[in-house]
């Protein structure tokens, strides 16, 4: 008989703070220029996006082993959010205030999901 796991993505702190850069990027590439829309604004968004729902899939997945997996989806995507956030200062998209607060929260969701990854990893 398979053995599931019920895990609920709300109670997870690291999905929630992942989910409020979701939305504090969503605003801040609103003021992005008009060209970049099918650019660099969808390609930060996607990748942003990508974080919380990728911890959300592996909360649905059956072992602590697919969790894991999942959650290193989803630190894969926020490298591509730090990427992604560095270029739009260069370019003059962000503010050096916007990019530092992007880069903070990054940073703190990055090591959760290590943490977490490394704990789920060891118990199975």
């Amino acid at each position: 008989m398979l053995h599931t796991i019920m895990r609920d993505f709300r109670k997870y702190g690291v999905w929630e703070q992942s989910h409020k850069l979701v939305l504090e990027l969503y605003r801040l590439t609103k003021s992005f220029l008009v060209d970049e829309k099918f650019g660099l604004v969808s390609q930060i968004r996607r990748a942003v996006v990508s974080v919380p729902t990728n911890i959300c899939e592996g909360c649905g997945k059956t072992s602590e082993r697919e969790f894991a997996r999942f959650l290193g989806i989803s630190f894969g995507s926020c490298q591509e959010v730090e990427y992604l956030s560095l270029l739009s200062k260069d370019l003059g998209f962000l503010d050096i205030h916007s990019y530092d607060l992007v880069q903070s929260e990054i940073t703190s969701i990055k090591k959760q999901l290590y943490h977490l990854i490394k704990k789920l990893n060891a118990e199975s």
